[in-house]
């Protein structure tokens, strides 16, 4: 069923207290991102150097994706591939049985959350518990998360403690935060022991040395990915780069303009199970490699710059719109303008045809992208193509078709392209157009947000006459 972003932006709109959350957080996220990045020329770079290494991982994808399972089968991690989320899920759910699991913690995975894994587990009787704090505030309350970096970011202090008063066993209520993060720290570490197998996402993974790079700042993803006897690793295909040397400005990259660290707390590194004599670190380590319509758009040239991205989230606390609808108001787990071009492509134009119309086109999105996403000239293609262009793989492309709109287009190119129609249509406007009403078909929509078009006495043909501009 198409989803409507129009109408489950409404009731975000309406929510004083959650608008009011947003604005604060994104308020200081935006200060912290610019203090990183005080020095334009530094940024500049940067900025070059990691889209750089993002275009020409994507440039070898296919190459790359081959050498990254040989030297993760050779430092024996097992790779499975998904082309849709039910085979990741089905894989998942087999390593689980045959390790006879029904616990399992899970650290931040947007492709986890792609996949809705934790209701797939559970169906099969396997308990999932967030380690990430954020995650696990939003699990308590069986929600979606509202950023792609911090999931519970709609939420401020006094939500969180009514929550967890109410959710944990035993829990007084406290507004205090060293509190709170103290007794989801307590409930958590039973589960880090108890749990079979931990599960986690994948910032980035070399091909050079078969090498899965994984940054957090609670220490949670450590011991996912460290404490119990099975580690599943679960990555989008484009994550992979070809050398380890390309690692360091994409998480410079990521960190300062996530959450404007230098660095994060966490920098984990795997590339394989525990070996003999070792005395940590999972007996097994999995990786799941999920298309889920990125070689579709891997396929398109343009479009493929939309698997640059390294999930930081800056486009989004940047977005005037996300601020005031929040990431809830966006059908999808990726909110904001990330999610208005990827959201489209890998459910189809004829599902969420309407995200890429949910911009102001202001630009802004682009500026702060680490990896020099072009979001606005995408979101172009994107709106055109859901009218018409049946050349292009864009899925669902056409699907919102109107014959009255490619009428309405051929007259308005024949009035432009016919002096005398175009003078014709001009005189009759001038005069005559402050009688067109508002909720005429095809105003409607516009005037519902915005005044009505007035269209001037004069034309600009008229006044040039009244000047006695001559002509060339």
């Amino acid at each position: 069923m198409p989803a409507d972003f129009r109408a489950s932006a409404q009731a975000p709109l309406a929510d004083t207290q959650l608008r009011a959350n947003f604005r604060r957080a994104m308020d200081g996220l935006i200060s912290k991102r610019s203090a990183q990045f005080a020095d334009p020329k530094e940024w500049k770079d940067l900025r070059s150097l990691g889209a750089a290494v993002r275009a020409r991982s994507l440039l070898r994808l296919p190459q790359l994706l081959e050498a990254l399972e040989a030297k993760l089968t050779a430092n024996g991690i097992q790779v499975h591939w998904a082309e849709t989320v039910e085979q990741g899920n089905a894989i998942i759910e087999g390593i689980l049985a045959r390790r006879g699991v029904t616990l399992a913690v899970k650290g931040k995975s947007m492709v986890s959350e792609e996949m809705h894994l934790n209701h797939a587990l559970e169906q099969k009787g396997v308990e999932v518990i967030e380690a990430d704090l954020g995650e696990y505030i939003i699990q308590l309350d069986h929600e979606t998360p509202s950023h792609i970096i911090m999931p519970a970011i709609h939420k401020n202090t006094q939500q969180i403690a009514r929550l967890f008063s109410q959710k944990i066993k035993d829990a007084e209520y406290t507004e205090d935060v060293a509190a709170l993060t103290d007794l989801a720290r307590r409930v958590l570490r039973r589960k880090f022991e108890d749990a079979g197998a931990g599960i986690s996402g994948v910032n980035v993974a070399v091909a050079e040395t078969g090498t899965l790079v994984l940054v957090e700042n609670e220490g949670n993803g450590r011991m996912c990915t460290t404490v119990p006897p099975v580690h599943i690793a679960i990555m989008g295909l484009e994550k992979v780069v070809e050398r380890l040397e390309e690692v360091p400005p994409i998480l410079s990259l990521l960190t300062r303009s996530a959450t404007g660290q230098p660095i994060t707390t966490y920098v984990n590194m795997i590339s394989g199970p525990r070996r003999p004599g070792e005395k940590d670190g999972p007996e097994e380590v999995h990786v799941v490699i999920l298309d889920n319509g990125r070689s579709r758009i891997f396929a398109d040239p343009q479009l493929r710059a939309t698997l640059r991205c390294i999930r930081c989230g800056a486009c989004m606390n940047h977005c005037p719109v996300y601020v005031r609808v929040g990431g809830h108001a966006y059908p999808g787990v990726y909110p904001g303008p990330i999610g208005k071009i990827l959201t489209p492509q890998m459910a189809g134009l004829e599902v969420n045809g309407d995200l890429p119309h949910a911009s102001t086109l202001c630009n802004a999105c682009v500026e702060v992208c680490p990896v020099e996403i072009p979001i606005a000239d995408l979101l172009v293609r994107l709106r055109r193509e859901g009218g018409h262009n049946t050349h292009s793989t864009v899925k669902g492309v056409n699907s919102h078709h109107s014959a009255a709109e490619t009428w309405i287009w051929r007259g308005w190119r024949l009035v432009y392209q016919t002096p005398m129609l175009y003078r014709l249509t001009s005189f009759f406007l001038s005069r005559f157009g402050w009688l067109v009403p508002a909720s005429a078909p095809g105003l409607k929509t516009w005037t519902a947000v915005r005044s009505k078009p007035r269209f001037a006495a004069r034309t600009l043909h008229d006044l040039v006459r009244d000047e006695k501009v001559p002509h060339e």
